[in-house]
């Protein structure tokens, strides 16, 4: 636990626990699930290694005008791969990153999905001031407690549209770099769509064909909710497919813990999205995914790899989370970033993102700024599926 004093503009807090009910009703923020008690401490009970805090900024009469939630992790530079090893080579040679340690990285943000889930900043409040305190109080919350003000190496804020970048660069001023990273694919459904066969009526021939052949190699495939009573006897398997995607990805900064499920069902009901996909009595797949106002928003997925080319395991999950949004009258489905070229390829586009990242120190900090300049997302070919609106 982490013992910070409260400022005249902040109070901060260990546990989503200690924040009263009130306070949050106030903000207006219990309606976006992220930043719900019932998800955040679904989140704080099974991830012992992750350090959760927060912070409510207030005005000048006391009175709450956002929420930001905060993680420290460590983040092992092993974690990154593939296209992004020249990164960490170069990272390595200009020494700013540990070399015999993991960076200790205090985030604002959620780690485990793309998108603005870190901060919830109250309707009719100046947004710019409001980031610039939010940076000012999380320099305070490093530097009152010793121990933190050695251990920290970076902070990292993320992730932010297009729209919230005039608001945000404000961080700057503090230091912060911003740069690009991974897309959220977005798909926006059409108020036309009554059902699945609405959605596949709007696609091009080529892409049409290509959903009935993914649903033709997929048919033997059991597809199944998972449930409170099924889901600790299912979790064994899907950590395995879920350790699989995890291992092949380029970048994480944690890892998910699938024993949450169990809580986020608990808490969250039908609002969780969870599925099996079993193949001859085996799960050869899982998709999960959280109903959030009027989006759904695609989490964690758990694939067996030697049998996705064969039966188009991913390509139906894709097409199954647009069968859960239309079913629940949503307007939006984040798919989140990977993959993109096949997301686009059912009919998401790219909706860009941008973090803010600042070392300790000043020297390292500023040739950090050129090291993410180099940073830039894997470039892909965006597919355009639907018919043109006549």
């Amino acid at each position: 636990m982490i013992c910070c004093t409260n400022t005249n503009t902040a109070l901060y807090f260990s546990s989503i626990d200690e924040i009263p009910s009130e306070t949050l009703k106030e903000l207006g923020c219990l309606d976006n699930l992220y930043f719900n008690p019932k998800f955040l401490k679904s989140l704080e009970i099974n991830h012992p290694k992750i350090t959760f805090s927060y912070i409510i900024l207030v005005d000048n009469l006391k009175n709450p005008i956002a929420f930001a939630s905060l993680k420290i992790v460590d983040f092992h530079l092993k974690s990154i791969k593939d296209n992004f090893d020249f990164l960490k080579n170069i990272g390595r040679k200009l020494h700013l990153f540990p070399e015999t340690k993991p960076l200790k990285l205090l985030i604002c943000g959620n780690t485990f999905v793309s998108g603005e889930h870190g901060v919830f900043i109250k309707n009719n409040q100046d947004k710019k001031a409001v980031v610039k305190e939010l940076a000012a109080s999380i320099y305070h919350f490093v530097n009152s407690d010793k121990k933190l003000k050695k251990q920290i190496d970076a902070f990292l804020i993320k992730d932010f549209v297009d729209a919230s970048i005039n608001i945000t660069n404000k961080l700057k001023l503090y230091n912060y770099h911003p740069f690009s990273v991974e897309p959220n694919m977005v798909l926006k459904l059409d108020t036309n769509w009554l059902n699945f066969d609405d959605y596949l009526a709007s696609l091009k021939t080529k892409f049409r064909v290509k959903a009935k052949k993914a649903f033709k190699l997929s048919k033997e495939l059991v597809i199944e909710d998972v449930t409170l009573a099924s889901i600790e006897n299912i979790l064994p398997k899907i950590k395995s497919l879920y350790t699989k995607v995890a291992t092949n990805a380029s970048f994480n900064l944690v890892d998910f813990n699938l024993e949450t499920y169990i809580s986020l069902k608990e808490k969250l009901g039908e609002n969780y999205i969870l599925k099996t996909y079993c193949l001859n009595g085996e799960v050869v797949g899982f998709i999960s995914g959280v109903i959030n106002k009027n989006a759904l928003d695609a989490h964690f997925v758990g694939i067996d790899y030697r049998l996705n080319r064969a039966y188009a395991i991913y390509q139906r999950m894709l097409y199954n989370y647009i069968e859960i949004a239309i079913k629940n009258n949503l307007n939006t489905i984040n798919y989140g970033r990977t993959a993109s070229e096949i997301k686009s390829s059912v009919g998401a586009t790219p909706q860009n993102l941008t973090m803010y990242l600042r070392h300790k120190k000043t020297i390292k900090n500023k040739i950090l700024k050129l090291f993410l300049q180099r940073v830039q997302p894997t470039p892909f070919q965006q597919k355009f599926p639907f018919k043109k609106q006549s």
